[in-house]
């Protein structure tokens, strides 16, 4: 595994730029591999990692880079809780951990840089520096995996009854006998133009 300051300097080339959010990413998925026993994500390991994200913030690209977990690969999957957390799992022997960043780390990253004045710059040095049990919180966890959310060729796909998209993974709903996409069955997050 490469160390913090090189898995740093990925994450900050994929996200774009460096902040407290992908030093949280890079040590949150670097414990969280250690915990459930993955030493290569990106080799020999990375068939047996999944990685549930509860945000949508840096931290994840940070947790996508070091663990080499992607949507398109369906190892990484997001969960929309607005929680700065993620649940690794190892699919081989069910070993799981969620990792929750403290919020009290935030204060404690005055004692830690009390000479830096611009607070995330402090938050981004602190975090660096800081031991994992008082930046993480950490509990074993059991996770569930359905087939139709894990990794691999799509279990099914099937046609919508109204609009006619194929919809892949067992994410059809039935509704009065008729097959329908999420969006046609409980409404879509778009508005189809008329033409």
């Amino acid at each position: 595994m490469k160390t913090l300051a090189a898995l740093l300097e990925e994450s900050t080339r994929i996200h774009g730029h460096v902040c407290a959010g992908q030093v949280i990413g890079v040590r949150m998925a670097l414990l969280g591999l250690k915990k459930i026993g993955i030493c290569d994500p990106k080799g020999k390991d990375r068939k047996k990692l999944y990685v549930v994200v509860e945000i949508d913030r840096c931290a994840t690209d940070a947790i996508q880079t070091v663990t080499g977990c992607t949507l398109g690969k369906r190892s990484l999957r997001w969960v929309d809780y607005g929680i700065m957390a993620a649940t690794f799992l190892n699919l081989e022997n069910g070993a799981a951990v969620r990792i929750t960043a403290r919020e009290e780390a935030r204060e404690l990253a005055d004692r830690y840089c009390p000479d830096i004045t611009d607070k995330y710059a402090r938050q981004l040095s602190a975090y660096q520096q800081m031991r994992d049990e008082e930046l993480f919180k950490v509990e074993e966890v059991i996770l569930v995996v359905p087939a139709s959310d894990l990794p691999g060729r799509p279990i099914r796909r099937v046609k919508c009854s109204l609009c006619k998209d194929y919809v892949q993974d067992c994410r059809e709903k039935e509704v009065e006998g008729k097959t329908l996409c999420r969006a046609c069955a409980h409404g879509a997050y778009y508005k189809r133009k008329e033409i």
